[in-house]
């Protein structure tokens, strides 16, 4: 029996351990570049979004409640956004049709990025990796115009999280402007 138990307790301190991606890209660094395919097949890097300020989230799953309500809201908040110079771009460990099929269920107006090799969500320190299943952490990079960090996110609440963006886009501008 207390073999069992301290099987168990070193197979969940592995299971932690490779749980954890690496570190994310902090506060001033320059973001990690990515070559992914959108929804539709496209294919986007992050210098496509230079000149504007990029919000790009990782998520878990498609259709899930969290997820659904950060990119509904994200969607309802898309205008706002734009208008604070902001380009909306997700990225998940999973391939263009499932994104597709997300896109057009919800009417999502913004890119999902398919991370299938979970290069991306690695180099970003959003990787976790629960051995066969492998899933990004919630977070959120908040990366400026030249393509450096400017937020990291890494306590999401999907209820407010665009709410929370615009606000610190607010704060951002407000600065710049002195």
């Amino acid at each position: 029996m207390i073999i069992l138990s301290l099987l168990s307790i070193f197979a969940l301190l592995v299971a932690s351990q490779l749980a954890r991606a690496g570190e994310a890209p902090k506060i001033g660094e320059a973001a990690p570049n990515f070559k992914l395919p959108d929804q539709d097949g496209k294919i986007y890097t992050l210098v496509d979004f230079y000149g504007q300020r990029l919000v790009l989230y990782f998520y878990t799953k498609n259709d899930a409640p969290a997820c659904t309500e950060q990119a509904c809201n994200f969607r309802d908040d898309l205008n706002q956004l734009i208008r604070l110079g902001a380009q909306v771009v997700g990225i998940r460990v999973d391939g263009s049709k499932s994104h597709a099929d997300f896109v057009k269920k919800y009417a999502l107006p913004f890119l999902l990025l398919a991370d299938e090799n979970v290069e991306v969500t690695t180099r970003y320190g959003v990787l976790r990796n629960l051995g066969i299943f492998k899933v990004a952490r919630r977070y959120t990079f908040l990366i400026d115009p030249q393509g450096k960090i400017s937020k990291v996110y890494d306590k999401v609440e999907t209820s407010r999280h665009s709410k929370e963006i615009t606000e610190d886009l607010n704060k951002l501008l407000t600065i710049e402007k002195v």
